[in-house]
């Protein structure tokens, strides 16, 4: 028996020795590197990159385009001298040109399309938001995992410890004459029970410390260093009407529905003619060209002033608008739904927040009553005035309080770090 005592001792210390080796990390680190790594968060600001070149390539529509070009050829094919019929060797023949075309008029399609490029990188900007506070609520459930059982190894290994206390008092008390076999047998089932709850405790401290590794792109487990003050529940007053207006994901909706507003306009330009101007400079001979401006060969230039206007194209103009029309009406359901959504899931994480702050008050009264329980019982047991059963319940009061304290602690703080990602800041 003292064998196995030593066994579960030396079980219940693993964590405390493992953990100076550990790399151990607060919450604002696991957060940093979090965002900094996660395949999410560099998606999303992917997105935004790709959404800034998108508008800087509408504003540039407005922009004339310029094409340069420069040739040297040389055949094998012999050709004649101006004017007579002299042959002349085969020879390089230079050339180089310029143009410059500019769209003057296309329906206002440029205007609309530079309108959805940037309620597309308003969207994108809030969409990163969006994933950075996505990205921090996760961390911080894996954090706060971690800590939560870290904290549930020492609740059952504090249960071991009793369980082992109660035994040898089984024990002496069976030895005395003032106790039964019976109570002996009880205390070592309770015992093993507790070292079965002790070693899944283990087992779950070190999924929930691999997995906040692997979300801080750690290769190890990585151990969570708890914050001693216990945040107080926010003022709610201005809250609900500051995250219907700033919530990332309302935000996001809404420059989704701008962008599709804006689409049925450039669907619309269709309809419209297109003006354009270009001008066309080339020059070509067979001397050495004087580089860049060929002036040494003779020029030949053009303008040109054109006008493009579809009359029809078998309805594809009408089902491109019909297209974009829907899209837009998408959008814009989506966006109001996003608002009612944001509404209703704030009421419920705020319930849920000060629901898990009166539990966590309600758990420390509860261990309190369950600690003197048990210790009532434990004299009244050595005394011979309760039963081997009457201690195994109250132990069992107490491990279920203490557990219970450490959830309602730790649901607070996940609750409250599920407001601050539907609001999109910190409390």
């Amino acid at each position: 028996m003292k064998v196995a005592g030593f066994l579960v001792v030396l079980a219940a210390a693993v964590p405390a020795r493992l953990a100076g080796q550990q790399l151990e990390v607060t919450l604002p680190e696991a957060i940093a590197r979090a965002l900094t790594l996660q395949p999410l968060m560099v998606e999303a600001r992917g997105a935004v990159r790709n959404a800034g070149a998108s508008e800087r390539s509408a504003w540039g529509a407005f922009l004339p385009t310029v094409t340069t070009s420069a040739s040297a050829t040389r055949s094998n094919k012999t050709s004649f001298r101006p004017g007579t019929i002299d042959t002349l060797p085969p020879v390089y023949t230079y050339s180089g040109g310029l143009s410059v075309r500019l769209q003057l008029f296309d329906g206002f399609s440029r205007w609309t399309t530079r309108r959805s490029a940037s309620a597309t990188q308003d969207a994108r900007e809030a969409g990163l938001v969006s994933q950075r506070y996505q990205t921090t609520l996760a961390t911080q459930q894996f954090f706060f995992t971690a800590l939560a059982n870290e904290e549930l190894v020492r609740v059952a290994a504090a249960q071991v410890t009793r369980a082992q206390q109660q035994l040898r008092t089984s024990v002496d008390k069976l030895r005395a004459g003032s106790a039964t076999r019976s109570d002996t047998l009880r205390s070592t089932v309770d015992l093993g029970n507790a070292r079965l709850q002790l070693l899944q405790a283990q087992a779950d401290l070190a999924t929930a410390q691999a997995t906040l590794g692997r979300q801080i792109g750690v290769d190890q487990p990585v151990r969570a260093v708890p914050d001693t003050a216990l945040p107080g529940p926010p003022d709610t007053a201005a809250l609900r009407s500051a995250a219907l207006e700033g919530a990332p994901q309302v935000e996001q909706a809404e420059a989704e529905g701008r962008a599709a507003r804006a689409q049925v306009w450039t669907a619309r330009a269709q309809y419209w003619p297109s003006v354009f101007v270009t001008y066309n400079n080339s020059r070509s001979g067979t001397g050495l060209p004087t580089l860049p401006t060929f002036s040494t060969y003779p020029e030949n230039y053009s303008w040109q002033f054109g006008l493009s206007w579809t009359i029809f194209n078998g309805f594809q103009r009408e089902e491109a608008q019909v297209s974009a029309s829907v899209a837009r009406d998408v959008a814009e359901a989506q966006a109001r739904d996003a608002r009612r959504q944001v509404n209703a899931q704030l009421t419920q994480q705020l319930a849920a927040l000060f629901t898990t702050y009166e539990q966590i008050g309600i758990a420390r009264t509860n261990v309190a009553a369950a600690t003197e329980d048990l210790r009532v019982v434990q004299e009244r047991y050595r005394v011979g005035a309760a039963t081997i059963l009457d201690l195994l319940t109250s132990q069992a009061s107490l491990t279920q309080a203490e557990v219970s304290l450490v959830q309602a602690h730790y649901n607070y703080r996940n609750a409250r770090a599920q407001v601050e990602s539907l609001v999109g800041h910190p409390l």
